[in-house]
């Protein structure tokens, strides 16, 4: 099995950082879901812009339009990683 290392550039709306922030916040009161593993130690900051690239990626909020993801998706670069 191969593993290749891709970095995206992406872009995102006011909305749906709020929407993001929102679901962090919610997400603080409680700590026992599976949201948290592997995100000890990170800052709300980061936390924000995971969940906006985990849902842009993921396609969430392509659904109804996927020329949308041209928009948001502006770059992607790979490498393979040893």
């Amino acid at each position: 099995m191969e593993t290749v290392e891709t970095t995206f550039t992406l872009t995102y709306s006011d909305d749906q950082y709020e929407h993001a922030k929102t679901y962090v916040e919610d997400m603080k009161k409680h700590p026992q879901r599976v949201f948290w593993i592997g995100k000890e130690g990170k800052s709300d900051e980061e936390l924000i812009m995971s969940h906006i690239a985990h849902k842009i990626l993921s396609g969430f909020y392509n659904n109804y339009d996927p020329s949308i993801a041209r928009s948001q998706i502006r770059d992607m670069r790979n490498s393979l990683a040893s």
